[in-house]
């Protein structure tokens, strides 16, 4: 990203932007500097060296800003929702989520070092109201939210066993499940939309 591009993220974050005006902003930018534009929005910092991982844990691997817009767009995210970023790293897709909709986003994440940077940029952004992390395995947290997101942060067993406790979640009330980057076990309490673009893979759950 030029120079020009990192001054406009960082006029951007002084404007305070948020929903249309943001998005209209991001917009404007190359698609192939996007990513480096909203961490330069966000002050996100090079993420530190990967921690020990359990089994089935995806070393971190940040969600490109491409997926978050369809995520927000399609769900579709609405102020009154909650978010919740399983595997959410720096909190890249919590932040921008919040910023583009209103709703509140909560991230978990296994890696201590990901929970305190991202913590602290919402800290430095005045979002912490809204915006929070959490440092847990996600396979054995509870979990409580209206829209999930999950860019390829888990697979085999564990995916499995994180998809029991979001399925708890479903059957005391309507969630969508956005998974980018894998496909979700078949879960016969999910359906697939059939009308997801391709940079993400919807799923409403079913009443039962």
């Amino acid at each position: 990203m030029d120079d020009a591009l990192r001054r406009d993220a960082h006029a951007a974050r002084a404007e305070r932007l948020r929903g249309p005006s943001l998005l209209e902003r991001l917009l404007a930018v190359p698609a192939a500097d996007r990513d480096a534009w909203v961490d330069a929005l966000l002050g996100v910092p090079e993420p530190p060296p990967d921690a020990p991982l359990p089994r089935g844990a995806v070393p971190y691997l940040p969600a490109g800003v491409d997926e978050i817009l369809a995520m927000a767009r399609e769900a579709p995210l609405r102020r009154g929702d909650v978010l919740v970023d399983l595997g959410s790293g720096l909190g890249r897709v919590a932040i921008l989520a919040h910023l583009l909709s209103g709703a509140r986003a909560h991230g978990v994440e296994i890696q201590e070092a990901l929970v305190r940077e991202a913590t602290a940029c919402c800290a430095r952004l005045g979002l912490s109201a809204d915006v929070t992390f959490t440092c847990a395995d996600a396979a054995s947290s509870g979990l409580d939210g209206s829209v999930f997101f999950l860019y390829a942060p888990f697979n085999g067993e564990l995916l499995a066993r994180v998809m029991r406790r979001v399925e708890a979640v479903a059957r005391h009330r309507p969630i969508v499940v956005c998974a980018a980057g894998l496909e979700l076990p078949d879960e016969r309490w999910l359906r697939r939309r059939e009308t997801s673009p391709l940079a993400i893979t919807l799923y409403d759950s079913i009443s039962r």
